[in-house]
């Protein structure tokens, strides 16, 4: 039975959840927020410090100039390209892939489950995985920012258990009333698994956006580069005295030009996860406790 009204315990113990949530969430914030605030202030006042909440000076100069680049706009194309060709592959492969480890006679399902984890725990690292991409002719090419990407055994084992948990009476009904197996996955389950998709989306798309490693190992080509790339150079490379690599006019601060490519790139990603909020948790729920 529900109780009709909280005990003084479970008061005292919402509020000071409620408390800790809010500084944990102020704590998580404030260092977006500080970025924010850099990328808005003016050269004169950008690098000074103490506890900002607003610009002391207003300027767009940081944003004027990193728009004003043609690499930003390269980076940009770059990493929608990967995010979504990879996104929309990895989605793909992934779910069919767990339809199939979910059907009941699915010969070898166990071994396949067991050798897919198996890689979760050991995996042949960097070195080989290079020499991977690099003998099969992918060093250099958009592909090998792509290929590598298009499953995970994670993300496979989340959605082989959320198919798994869907009702088999509604495949078998489908199939007495003469639904191909095709029919049956994409105008029966792919509807129902809605909430796994959103959650496999929001994983790979935001891994994508931010992968830079890849990138810096794979390609060489300026053209190639992804945004996350760009963004690491101009905040780990263009460090003290070494300004060059901005190359920022007297009117824009170099800490206010990274600031602004570092919320230009945060900006899409931070965009689309609303739409997929109201997936998220059930879609990890499901997936992660039952099957």
């Amino acid at each position: 039975m529900k109780l009709s009204r909280k005990t003084n315990s479970d008061k005292v113990m919402l509020v000071v959840i409620t408390i800790l949530m809010i500084i944990l969430s102020v704590i998580f914030l404030y260092p977006l927020w500080m970025t924010v605030v850099q990328s808005f202030s003016s050269s004169r006042t950008a690098d000074s410090l103490g506890f900002k909440i607003w610009p002391q000076e207003w300027s767009l100069n940081a944003y004027e100039y990193v728009f004003g680049r043609s690499l930003i706009w390269s980076a940009y194309k770059n990493t929608i390209i990967r995010t979504v060709v990879t996104t929309v592959l990895h989605v793909m492969i992934t779910y069919f892939g767990a339809y199939g480890l979910s059907r009941r006679g699915m010969p070898f399902k166990n071994v396949l489950t067991f050798l897919i984890v198996f890689t979760m725990f050991f995996s042949g690292g960097l070195i080989p995985s290079y020499l991977l991409i690099k003998n099969l002719g992918l060093i250099g090419s958009r592909w090998a920012l792509i290929l590598p990407g298009l499953t995970s055994a994670w993300n496979l084992v989340i959605a082989r258990n959320f198919v798994q948990s869907l009702p088999y009476e509604l495949e078998e009904s489908a199939a007495i009333d003469g639904a191909h197996p095709l029919r049956i996955v994409f105008q029966i389950l792919l509807p129902l698994s809605k909430p796994i998709l959103a959650v496999l989306t929001l994983w790979v798309a935001v891994g994508q956006w931010n992968a830079y490693f890849d990138a810096m190992l794979y390609t060489n080509s300026p053209a190639l580069k992804p945004l996350a790339l760009l963004v690491r150079e101009m905040v780990v490379e263009a460090q003290g005295m070494n300004e060059s690599f901005l190359m920022v006019d007297a009117n824009v601060a170099s800490s206010s030009v990274r600031a602004a490519t570092i919320v230009v790139s945060l900006g899409p990603i931070l965009l689309v996860y609303p739409f997929l909020q109201k997936y998220f948790v059930k879609g990890v729920m499901v997936g992660a406790l039952k099957g």
